[in-house]
């Protein structure tokens, strides 16, 4: 028997870049990104490198001829619904994407002129041909450097910021988007302007060196969404959603850094069927070792989150709670992701002291149980103020070496519960029959 094909259609996005041998930035990052955020990659290759984690080791600039010839080979056979430019490293390549410009839609300009070091990555001819190429783009992406290079004003908060992205404007770019990675701070500010508005996107700066290629994963995904129908500040956004969890999960590949994680939102959420039964067989399991003494008044919760999870969204929780009524447990109505808020939230902020952290569930808390969790190995943390879904419990379990419960003695109408922390389900399973041995 033939079996018959079934077609996927995705939208083609162009990446003119360089090659990067190591796998972290250029074509191989945009081509990664660009099929892990829901595009078809084509490329078209400016110059090809030999580097690795470590640094570049020889750079090799392809004729002007060839670079013509990919970009004419992809736009003759496919429909390029958006493009995004990388490293061009000379004036003669960046004028001849200007030549093809019309032809781009949707054309992301990812202005690579200035290394990580500070140093010029293109002659003074090249910047002035860079001036006409923003000229072209829907968005331009510059780091601050590049911001202070193309523009004469180096952005060093959100107003010089705005006034850099203004100039862009000025030169012809429909929106530019001046990215706060090289701006010192506790936070990465990224602010995108247009003729209509300014929107600041703010996050938590992730402590690593892992950021090779950060500019080129978060252009080829904007392009990617832009190329996909979705809106301007739609895809900028999802851009840096996803280039904060790449950067913060990163890759432990090499003798350096490491690399970006491309496809970490794949990997999310192919990691969810395994969370969600790890989630039901630990339900499972307590109804069996007859939990109902462990249950408080607010009912029990069981969460796990993904290897990846940032959000409640992405912790697969019980729907309905565990209840302890006179026939015993009612398992709630199965599990699904965001279910959970209160339980998942203490899991999602011991996963920002150590994101090894994947199950966590709520019990009751009195004496008998306190002095249950004081035989358990690592350290027990109690919270000390009324947390809430801002404040959450992140500086209490900071101090913490190896936290494995946290304990909310309640009061102000709040009741007291204990939430076990585990990184596997054995962990989490093993933490309560401890409890329950305790409990008469």
């Amino acid at each position: 028997m033939t079996r018959n094909a079934a077609p996927q259609t995705s939208p083609t996005v162009l990446t003119i870049a360089g090659s990067d041998s190591g796998g972290g930035a250029g074509i191989q990052a945009d081509l990664k990104t660009i099929e892990a955020t829901g595009g078809f990659g084509t490329s078209a290759i400016t110059s090809v490198t030999a580097q690795n984690t470590t640094g570049v080791r020889e750079s090799h600039l392809l004729p002007i001829d060839h670079v013509e010839a990919q970009i004419e080979a992809v736009l003759e056979d496919f429909d390029v619904r958006a493009a995004k430019t990388g490293m061009l490293a000379a004036g003669e390549v960046i004028e001849t994407v200007v030549e093809y410009a019309d032809d781009l839609p949707h054309l992301v300009v990812d202005p690579v002129m200035v290394a990580a070091s500070g140093d010029r990555l293109i002659e003074p001819a090249a910047e002035d041909a860079y001036e006409q190429l923003v000229g072209e783009a829907t968005l331009v992406t510059p780091n601050a450097d590049e911001a202070a290079v193309l523009t004469g004003i180096e952005p060093t908060e959100e107003e010089t910021a705005v006034a850099a992205g203004e100039a862009l404007l000025d030169m012809g770019s429909d929106a530019a988007l001046v990215k706060g990675g090289h701006i010192a701070g506790e936070d990465i500010m990224d602010v995108l302007v247009t003729d209509d508005h300014v929107r600041t996107f703010r996050h938590e700066r992730i402590d690593t060196e892992a950021t090779h290629g950060s500019g080129c994963t978060l252009s080829a995904a904007i392009a990617t969404h832009l190329g996909r129908g979705e809106t301007l500040i739609d895809g900028v956004s999802a851009g840096i959603d996803l280039l904060a969890r790449a950067i913060r999960y990163n890759l432990d590949v090499g003798k350096g850094p490491g690399a970006a994680h491309h496809l970490v939102e794949t990997r999310e959420r192919a990691a969810r069927t395994e969370t969600t039964e790890a989630v039901a067989s630990l339900v499972e399991t307590f109804l069996e070792r007859n939990v109902g003494r462990l249950i408080p008044e607010v009912g029990t919760n069981v969460v796990g989150a993904t290897p990846y999870a940032e959000r409640v969204g992405e912790v697969a929780a019980v729907d309905g709670r565990l209840t302890r009524t006179r026939d015993g447990v009612v398992p709630g109505r199965g599990v699904r992701f965001g279910a959970s808020t209160h339980v998942a939230r203490y899991l999602l902020d011991a996963r920002e002291i150590d994101a090894g952290y994947r199950f966590a569930v709520n019990w009751r808390y009195d004496n008998s149980i306190g002095d249950a969790l004081a035989e358990l190995p690592g350290d027990v943390v109690r919270v000390r103020e009324v947390p809430t879904l801002e404040s959450g419990v992140v500086s209490e379990l900071t101090a913490a070496a190896d936290p494995v419960a946290v304990v909310d003695p309640g009061g102000d109408r709040r009741v007291p519960v204990t939430v076990l922390l585990a990184r596997s389900p054995d962990g989490l399973e093993a933490r309560t029959g401890q409890l329950l041995e305790a409990v008469p």
